[in-house]
């Protein structure tokens, strides 16, 4: 997401935010963009992926919509803490996971390692 007041033509590091805590992107703080600008932190990003491919929970109801891939969705979700307007489904957490994990130099792991066994995606 994009501070209240962000030019469109003079986006700063400063003026993206995770959706899911309204933290802002740093160096130190990895970020995945969705779709529209919608954000992940690696944080969130981690807390989602404990949540949804390892504890196999989900806070959403069948049908909601994804803030990532604004889709509406059936498969299990995490929903924000704090923000309880924004949605991550299972495929965009590991497709995000999987991203991250490619990038040498973001040196991001994801929760449980990545031989950790993983809820079946139902895309």
């Amino acid at each position: 997401m994009r501070r209240e007041g962000t030019n469109p033509n003079d986006v700063q590091m400063s003026d993206v935010l995770c959706d899911f805590c309204r933290a802002e992107w740093t160096l130190e703080r990895l970020f995945i963009e969705g779709h529209h600008g919608s954000c992940i932190c690696g944080d969130c990003l981690s807390a989602a992926y404990r949540h949804v491919s390892i504890e196999s929970k989900s806070d959403a109801q069948p049908g909601y919509k994804c803030t990532m891939c604004l889709e509406e969705r059936l498969d299990p979700a995490y929903r924000s803490p704090t923000h309880p307007e924004a949605f991550v489904c299972r495929r965009c957490v590991k497709l995000a996971a999987t991203a991250l994990e490619k990038d040498p130099e973001a040196g991001w792991e994801r929760p449980g390692g990545r031989r950790q066994r993983e809820a079946p995606d139902e895309s």
